[in-house]
């Protein structure tokens, strides 16, 4: 039988030294008994799982509104993809896949419903009473928000897990300072791995999704270099394979593409520095986790067609508009009558600036729930 004693004797054995072993945790901010049979970062692997703001995942946008249609990704779909890519990048460099997979599961909880254009109506609203950022809501929700113990608030996770989540950061994530985990360096390099799987999963996936709902138009995709290159190459392979088979084909090979550069130039980047333990990684001004120089300059086209073709496409603006007003019409009704907030939401206007207490109940909806409420406000015959 293997017990967590003998996982955290494994992990010696085969994580690499300047990977994060289990034993060596910063610990939890309420001192619990520790499982017999799994180690603390699968126990807040399974935490995130299981709690109310992971499932409302399913249902909060990626790109696409969840009502525009049924097989384009969401915030769940994409989590989920983002945990993939990230256990494969942390096999391959012998770092711990359980802390990967709890910090990729974990990184999005934070997340409005609408995408990008819920929390932007949310930090406009915010900004004279503490602004907000999905990766401090994210920490707000595992610290405080998620009700599941009956001896300490939020699930307490460990500090490597709430570090991942504070520190997520790519393009579009700029965390916040917070000195609880400033002081601690640079990110840990399973941190590191999340933030670049969550790049390359939406990258890929966004486009996938672009070309399915046909915003995004394949003859001018073929302009860019990566694209052009692996898409040449499925065609010689399966000249006669359907359009949507080529099209996913081409996705995967695109991943796999990236995957490989980046642990190739990661691998020579570990040697080039000297990395030996995870003291070394947080020593370091700079990213390990990061992809060739060629590599980042081939993406880099790819990444601005995505922004000029998909998300600034005058549907997808449309989309994120709308939405944008049905947060900041929402929070005016709760804000002006506090007391149209369910019951277990008021019981917090007794200890918070009703300002965070409605940013929270909005933050926490999904698509579908915010667009509900929206109707029973404004829609003269909607029930309430």
């Amino acid at each position: 039988m293997l017990k967590r004693k003998e996982i955290e004797k494994n992990e010696e054995r085969y994580l690499a030294s300047y990977a994060m072993h289990s034993a060596q945790t910063g610990g939890r901010a309420y001192k619990e008994k520790e499982h017999d049979y799994r180690t603390v970062y699968q126990r807040d692997r399974d935490r995130v799982i299981y709690s109310t703001a992971f499932r409302r995942l399913e249902y909060k946008t990626q790109v696409f509104v969840n009502h525009e249609g049924d097989h384009y990704r969401t915030r769940l779909t994409h989590t989920l993809e983002v945990a993939q890519i990230g256990r494969t990048i942390a096999r391959a460099l012998r770092l711990n896949e359980d802390l990967v997979e709890a910090i990729a599961l974990a990184h999005d909880l934070g997340h409005t419903p609408f995408g990008h254009s819920g929390e932007k109506a949310l930090h406009e609203i915010m900004k004279d009473h503490g602004g907000f950022e999905h990766n401090s809501q994210g920490l707000r929700v595992v610290d405080y928000l998620e009700e599941r113990y009956p001896n300490f608030q939020g699930l307490n996770l460990s500090f490597e897990v709430r570090e991942g989540i504070i520190k997520h950061a790519t393009p579009y994530d700029m965390p916040r300072r917070v000195i609880a985990f400033e002081r601690e360096g640079s990110p840990l390099l399973e941190i590191q791995v999340v933030d670049i799987a969550d790049e390359i999963a939406y990258d890929n996936h966004d486009l996938d999704d672009g070309l399915a709902s046909e915003l995004v138009n394949e003859k001018a995709l073929s302009r860019i270099g990566l694209w052009r290159d692996v898409y040449k190459d499925v065609q010689k392979r399966w000249p006669s394979a359907r359009d949507g088979v080529k099209r996913r084909q081409t996705i995967r090979n695109l991943i796999n593409l990236q995957v490989s550069d980046l642990l190739k130039e990661t691998e020579s980047r570990i040697k080039k520095f000297h990395i030996k333990g995870s003291e070394d990684v947080r020593r370091m001004p700079e990213k390990i986790i990061t992809f060739s120089p060629g590599m980042r300059e081939r993406r880099k086209a790819l990444k601005e067609f995505l922004l000029k073709e998909l998300y600034n496409h005058y549907r997808v603006v449309r989309m994120s508009n709308k939405a944008y007003r049905f947060v900041q019409e929402l929070f005016k009704v709760y804000l002006d009558k506090p007391m149209q907030l369910p019951p277990a939401t008021q019981f917090y206007l007794k200890k918070d600036d009703p300002y965070r207490v409605i940013c929270d109940y909005i933050a926490g909806m999904t698509d579908r729930y915010a667009l509900d409420e929206y109707k029973k406000f404004f829609a003269p015959y909607e029930k309430v």
